[in-house]
């Protein structure tokens, strides 16, 4: 009987697994339809159809430089992003779980959230040179308030029950981390992750448009230069294409993987 359950919940799964990916697809294509219709009834080289996007994607990735420009964003985005995430982590675990620290700290934590991300690319620039490590750093610094301030929500939600259970139980602080502290927070750091891919890479095409000489932000300024929207148009949606892929292929099963714990 739970043999045939089993079975029966996996189909399911599979079936709307496979209606959503449907819908998903079906969606995308009235979008491309949608702008095909568009850009016919504009009729304007400022706004490229499909096709002519597509040229632009093949014409960009026949002498390599699409996948490359493509290749070092993503290394900027990676670096930035586990630093972000692992630094803003720390604060905000940190913030929640001490009210003393949270009132002193948590101040400064909001004036760099408030910070509009421009002045700090900037700073980082003047102070530190147009290199490689003041772009990284200018991205990090950007994004660790909205980490810290999402953790330290999940830090300060915990539940005491479970603290408490755990102390009474003499559970080792390290197994007590692991096995009570890091399962509640894990929707927190999920969610915090997911958004903070997106601005991550929105930062680093800013980063890389003002002070680096390659990748995606410097292959849009080029063409931003020269008027070409198909190129621009061609590296975006190239560029939002991987990063929805990691998204799918890697957030998603982790978050499913980090929740398999709640009812």
């Amino acid at each position: 009987m739970t043999a045939a359950c089993s079975c029966r919940s996996a189909s399911e799964a599979g079936v709307s697994a496979a209606a959503r990916l449907g819908v998903t697809l079906g969606s995308l294509l009235a979008l491309i339809l949608a702008w095909q219709v568009a850009a016919l009834l504009v009729a304007s080289p400022l706004l490229p159809g499909p096709p002519q996007v597509v040229r632009a994607m093949i014409r960009a990735s026949a002498d390599g430089e699409l996948p490359r420009n493509i290749a070092i964003t993503l290394a900027r985005v990676a670096v930035s992003f586990f630093l972000a995430m692992a630094i803003g982590s720390v604060i905000g675990i940190v913030l929640g779980r001490s009210k003393p620290l949270d009132a002193v700290f948590g101040p400064w934590v909001l004036v760099l959230l408030n910070l509009p991300a421009l002045v700090i690319i900037i700073l980082c620039y003047v102070w530190f040179g147009l290199t490689e490590a003041a772009a990284i750093t200018a991205v990090a610094v950007n994004k660790i308030p909205n980490v810290a301030v999402t953790m330290r929500e999940g830090a300060a939600a915990l539940s005491r029950d479970l603290d408490e259970m755990a102390r009474v139980f003499a559970v080792p602080r390290a197994r007590a981390l692991r096995h009570v502290v890091l399962p509640q927070l894990a929707p927190f750091f999920t969610a915090s992750a997911r958004s903070g891919l997106a601005l991550t890479w929105k930062i680093v095409l800013v980063v890389e448009l003002l002070g680096r000489s390659n990748g995606v932000g410097f292959e849009l300024q080029t063409a931003f230069q020269m008027f070409d929207v198909p190129m621009v148009l061609a590296y975006a949606l190239a560029f939002t294409a991987v990063v929805q892929v990691i998204e799918i292929a890697l957030i998603q099963p982790l978050e499913r993987r980090a929740n398999r714990w709640r009812r």
